[in-house]
């Protein structure tokens, strides 16, 4: 009789292990559902040099060889992804280099990106019409201050893109940016 309550009732060590399986089954799928979702909110590091600059990448977030950009004509602009993923123009000068002082797409206005309109040599933005000469400075408004100035580096073939902090030359002023 005792052989067969014995059986009938688990022992404890059986039941805590089928608990212990049960709660790690459950933590292993919520585990597994919660993992995707974190990492979905969370943007990927940044690869930085030494002075805190990032690696400028085209619009699906590869590195852009600067190679790529240097055997177009001078006085193209290179749109890429700069600071902080803001879009930011490249010019390729006439000893075909690049310009060491890269211009943030974002109007001063409301924040629209525009395009470069090489016919009439200008950035012109199509939100409420501002436009802005090649180096940034305001020509028309209703924008005010002139674009956001990055640095541009190029080593080992990589284009390194580190924010402005220094004096604005186009104004001889402490950016506005800083």
């Amino acid at each position: 009789m005792d052989d067969t309550l014995n059986q009938l009732n688990p022992s404890m060590s059986r039941r805590q292990l089928l608990n212990f399986f049960t709660g790690a089954i459950v933590a292993a799928t919520a585990s597994a559902a919660i993992y995707p979702a974190t990492k979905f909110f969370m943007p990927p590091a940044e690869s930085t040099d030494a002075e805190g600059g990032v690696l400028a990448k085209d619009k699906i977030g590869h590195p852009i060889p600067a190679s790529q950009i240097l055997v177009q004509a001078s006085g193209t602009r290179a749109l890429i992804a700069g600071l902080a993923g803001e879009p930011t123009y490249l010019t390729v000068r006439e000893d075909g280099t690049l310009d060491p002082m890269g211009i943030v797409n974002n109007c001063t206005h409301l924040g629209c990106t525009f395009p470069w309109n090489p016919v009439d040599q200008q950035f012109q933005c199509p939100c409420h019409g501002s436009r802005y000469d090649a180096q940034g400075s305001v020509e028309r408004g209703p924008a005010n201050r002139p674009l956001k100035l990055v640095h541009v580096q190029v080593k080992d073939d990589y284009i390194w893109i580190s924010s402005w902090q220094e004096t604005d030359p186009r104004t001889g002023e402490k950016p506005w940016w800083v």
